[in-house]
């Protein structure tokens, strides 16, 4: 018999998991927040999924939204008053100049709150990597895809830490 006459299902085709991934879910306490509220956001998209009857919208929201409830429920949130202001750490707030002069700030934040227009790079990140442990006035070298670059400590802050200790 030919295909064209059997009757296919309408209910779509299941979709698989997200991957967990391999790293610990760490988070700022802002980091945080913005999980919580894209996972409401995601609620309230399945609710007119399902209001609307749109099987495929519901299976795909219903998977994101299992993958971040397990992101939310998996998270450590990192105290910034807890880390040591004097060394580069997740949550730190890192001023570095270049070679060339250039002074850059990047914030180092959970793998979810990565915006790198916004200078928030993730804590896993080479640039990340180079940076962890480093103190004011330290030199480390970023190693890129263009070419190693050695970076300046300037500063270092804890966003949300308080003054100094």
């Amino acid at each position: 018999m030919s295909r064209a006459f059997t009757r296919e299902s309408d209910a779509p085709e299941a979709l698989p998991e997200r991957p967990a991934g391999p790293h610990p879910v760490y988070v700022t306490p802002a980091g945080l927040a913005q999980l919580r509220a894209r996972a409401e956001a995601l609620r309230r998209e399945l609710e007119a999924a399902q209001e609307r009857a749109d099987a495929a919208a519901v299976q795909a929201l219903a998977r994101d939204l299992r993958w971040l409830d397990s992101r939310v429920a998996g998270a450590v949130t990192v105290d910034p008053a807890a880390q040591p202001r004097d060394r580069v750490a997740f949550g730190a707030e890192v001023e570095v100049e270049d070679a060339a002069g250039a002074v850059r700030r990047w914030h180092i934040v959970g793998e979810d709150e990565v915006d790198i227009a916004a200078g928030r790079v993730s804590w896993i990140s080479p640039l990340a990597r180079a940076l962890d442990g480093a103190r004011v006035g330290d030199t480390v070298l970023w190693s890129r895809p263009a070419g190693a670059q050695a970076l300046t400590v300037r500063a270092i802050r804890y966003p949300g830490a308080g003054p100094a200790r």
